[in-house]
């Protein structure tokens, strides 16, 4: 007993789920609610053991807290995740039993889509709750997430150039894509338009790669194709990873030869301190929570009544919060993860006497933020 809550330190609250009838096995995670009710997805995959699933969602959930923060929504972290393969297990039936156990925190935490699930299972669940966000637009949700975040991570490149290079555009550089899905793609596509020199790309989906070649063609945008792990080794301006977490460690820091890293992957650091790794081999790091924000800022706004537009000028505060990380991060020595988790921090103490948890369940859906 000592020992599990030594393991769910620092989180407010781990909910596990039972439905032997549907099969469902999930844990929800509440790290911090000091902003607001928790926030945060879904992923759906097929854990080793509960020990492994328990240990990731207690990493994603204590990162939406800081994600919530950077992006100034008055949300707080949390995550979820369901133990089973999202190609054999999963059922309308899990996800409406799934629904039931989100319902049963009467409104302390807001879930949708991640890893391994999509918008259209969130519509079983909806049938349970109201607590879900990032359903399709004809359920009344916002949409297609990714259309923020891929601009969040365009606005994060621009920053990053202003600080590198003293001017925010695109043009004329080269950039290192690590996958090309629904946010990798836009990005690769808004560089090429942008005028980028050259890009770099990898990715497991052929067809994703093909796509991306013959944008490239047509656009006169010089696009070269590595395998896998190489994507490491290209000599290039930045490195953007758009897939999987954890990609950022001893060996992969080793090979970059790269003057910045800016994308939307979650937790792309192995360990914090790789951030002090890449501040020492002079590599600039853009904190992904900042980076990829646009899709949360997106189903976050989604509680207040869709509205793309108020969702992309919200969006456009990731290039001036990337700018003041990096400007206290050399004023103070800091890495730029230590620079922005203050920053975050800041925001937490300051507002946590002025939020309600159930705040937004009292104010109209119509109500407009401002």
């Amino acid at each position: 007993m000592v020992q599990m809550f030594e393991k769910i330190r620092g989180h407010e609250q781990v909910v596990f789920c039972n439905d032997e009838e549907t099969g469902l096995k999930a844990i929800i995670a509440i790290h911090n609610t000091s902003l607001g009710p928790a926030l945060g997805g879904c992923r759906m995959q097929p854990y080793a053991s509960v020990d492994d699933a328990l240990e990731d969602v207690l990493r994603l959930s204590r990162g939406m807290t800081y994600k919530c923060a950077a992006a100034d929504v008055d949300f707080g972290g949390g995550k979820a995740v369901i133990i089973g393969d999202p190609e054999k297990d999963k059922s309308p039936e899990l996800l409406r039993s799934f629904g039931q156990f989100v319902e049963s925190l009467n409104g302390r935490f807001y879930t949708g889509t991640d890893m391994g699930t999509t918008p259209e299972d969130f519509i079983h669940a909806l049938k349970e709750t109201n607590c879900i966000v990032g359903v399709d637009e004809v359920y009344g949700g916002s949409g297609d997430s990714s259309v923020p975040t891929a601009q969040g991570v365009i606005y994060g490149l621009q920053a990053t150039n202003r600080e590198l290079y003293g001017s925010d555009e695109l043009v004329g550089k080269s950039y290192a894509i690590q996958g090309l899905g629904k946010v990798g793609a836009k990005v690769a596509e808004q560089l090429m338009l942008a005028g980028a020199k050259k890009i770099f790309v990898t990715d497991i989906n052929p067809l994703a790669i093909d796509d991306v070649q013959t944008l490239g063609k047509r656009l006169n945008v010089d696009v070269e194709v590595v395998e896998g792990e190489e994507i490491y080794s290209v000599e290039a301006d930045i490195f953007i990873p758009c897939a999987m977490g954890g990609i950022l460690h001893d060996t992969s820091i080793d090979q970059l030869k790269v003057k910045a890293v800016v994308g939307s992957a979650n937790n792309q650091l192995l360990h914090e301190e790789h951030g002090r790794m890449l501040k020492d081999r002079g590599i600039l790091y853009a904190p992904d929570y900042i980076v990829n924000a646009g899709g949360l800022i997106q189903v976050a706004d989604e509680l207040y009544e869709p509205n793309k537009e108020r969702v992309l000028r919200q969006t456009k505060a990731i290039y001036n919060s990337l700018l003041n990380v990096y400007l206290k991060a050399e004023e103070s020595g800091l890495t730029t993860v230590e620079a922005s988790n203050y920053f975050c921090e800041q925001r937490m103490r300051s507002r946590a006497k002025r939020n309600s948890f159930f705040s937004h369940m009292k104010r109209p859906k119509w109500a407009v933020r401002v």
